[in-house]
C-alpha cells in the first residue's frame, strides 16, 4: 500500500523507523577479494505487528540475468527509545547475526555492527548501514573474514513498492 493508504497503528518505539515499513525492491552488486563480482535483484520487507516494539524483516535476492534465487535472510529489528537498535538475522546459509547499532530518525540512517556472527566458519564481522535519501533506501554491507579485514561486500539501492 502506498501513498494515501490508511496509516496503521504503530508502536511508539517503532515510530522513528516507521518509514521503513513496506516492501522495497531494487538492484545490488557484490564482491569480495575471494569471489567474483556479481549483480543481483533484491526485495526487502519490513512489517510491524502493531502491538509489539519490533519490526519483522525479510530479504531475498536473485541473479539479475536469470532470476534464479540467491540469498535469503530474515529477522527482527528492535529500536530502543534512546536511539540504539538491536537486530537479529538468520541467513539461508545457516549463518546468524546479532547486530547492535544506532538510528537517526531525522537523517534516516541506521548503522549496525555485529556483536556476534554465529555458525560461520570464516566470517568474523559484519557491518550494515541503511540510508534513506530521496525515497531511495540504500545500504552497504561490509564483512571481515579470518583472512580479510573489514571491507565492502554488498551495496544496493531500493525503491518502495
Amino acid at each position: 500500500m502506498a501513498g494515501g493508504a490508511a496509516k496503521m497503528a504503530v508502536h511508539p518505539a517503532i515510530e522513528p523507523l516507521a518509514y521503513l515499513i513496506g516492501t522495497w525492491r531494487g538492484q545490488g552488486e557484490g564482491g569480495f577479494p575471494t569471489i567474483s563480482s556479481f549483480t543481483y535483484g533484491e526485495e526487502l520487507n519490513f512489517t510491524h505487528p502493531g502491538n509489539k516494539p519490533v519490526i519483522a524483516y525479510s530479504q531475498k535476492t536473485w541473479k539479475s540475468n536469470s532470476g534464479e534465487p540467491m540469498h535469503a535472510e530474515s529477522g527482527y529489528w528492535r529500536p530502543k527509545p534512546d536511539g540504539t537498535i538491536e537486530v537479529v538475522i538468520a541467513q539461508s546459509t545457516g549463518l546468524v547475526e546479532i547486530q547492535k547499532g544506532t538510528y537517526d530518525a531525522e537523517k534516516k540512517v541506521v548503522k549496525l555492527q555485529s556483536e556476534l556472527v554465529g555458525n560461520a566458519s570464516k566470517v568474523k564481522e559484519i557491518t550494515r548501514v541503511f540510508t534513506l535519501v530521496n525515497e531511495e533506501l540504500s545500504y552497504v554491507v561490509q564483512m571481515a573474514t579470518n583472512l580479510t579485514d573489514l571491507q565492502p561486500h554488498l551495496k544496493a539501492s531500493l525503491k518502495k513498492l
